[in-house]
């Protein structure tokens, strides 16, 4: 579903790569939990994974079709819930949604159907015809997941998905993240909120200085590290290589 191979970003106004020579697959079917201290890298690799940055070398395929080579269809099979909500504010949520149902060409009687669905899930049927602007933070982050996933997308990323939302909705969300990867899809899943990350999460890579720093099942790391949680894995292992705040 992800394929990442040997990936480097610089930004123009650092010397240093966000993301340094980066090797990673997701499969099909779990959902990837990508962690690791402010500045890591995370947020660089997913913008670079959705079209929204360029990169300097590497390559990037989403379902078999190259982020650089063939954007537009690579886009078509991503889902993608930002950490800063950029919207157009001046439409109601109903049209913003329709908006992006219309991008990727969903039919009506299957987005009304899913739509219904989503708002009822995450409580939004009675603020869906209200403008955007007037939306509280958590608000806007749910109707960014509905139409993150509105076109049933194979690939389903999530930057911070959890800042904003009250108990029921985050809950919803980790709901939904189970369904999506349980139907065959890949939900590649960014968050500071480790101990959400281990309770949800199949796999892990953990990024630091740029780096991918380790990257194994979640299986895996809790047979080797028996005696530790995974926020003290990471505070262990972020501290070797060399940053080490969360």
């Amino acid at each position: 579903m992800i394929s990442i191979t040997n990936l480097s970003k610089t930004y123009p106004s650092s010397k240093t790569p966000s993301v340094d020579d980066l090797t990673l697959e997701v499969k099909g079917g779990e959902i990837f939990g990508f962690i690791g201290p402010n500045g890591a890298g995370k947020s660089t690799t997913i913008k670079c994974m959705c079209g929204i940055v360029g990169f300097d070398a590497g390559s990037i395929e989403i379902c078999s079709n190259s982020v650089k080579d063939d954007p537009i269809e690579a886009k078509k099979h991503v889902g993608y819930v930002s950490d800063d909500h950029v919207m157009y504010e001046g439409l109601t949520g109903l049209e913003y949604v329709n908006f992006i149902a219309d991008v990727f060409k969903i039919p009506s009687a299957v987005r009304k159907q899913k739509l219904e669905r989503y708002l009822d899930m995450f409580s939004l049927s009675n603020d869906v015809g209200k403008q955007i602007s007037t939306y509280s933070h958590g608000m806007k982050q749910k109707l960014n997941i509905i139409g993150a996933l509105i076109h049933e997308p194979e690939v389903w990323v999530l930057d911070e998905p959890m800042t904003g939302l009250d108990p029921k909705s985050a809950y919803v969300l980790k709901k939904l993240m189970r369904e999506h990867a349980d139907a065959g899809h890949t939900v590649f899943f960014s968050s500071h909120v480790l101990d959400v990350v281990e309770k949800v999460c199949d796999r892990v890579g953990i990024i630091d200085g740029g780096k991918l720093v380790v990257c194994c099942d979640m299986k895996e790391l809790e047979e080797r590290n028996a005696d530790k949680s995974l926020e003290e894995l990471f505070l262990k292992l972020t501290e070797q290589s060399g940053a080490g705040s969360v």
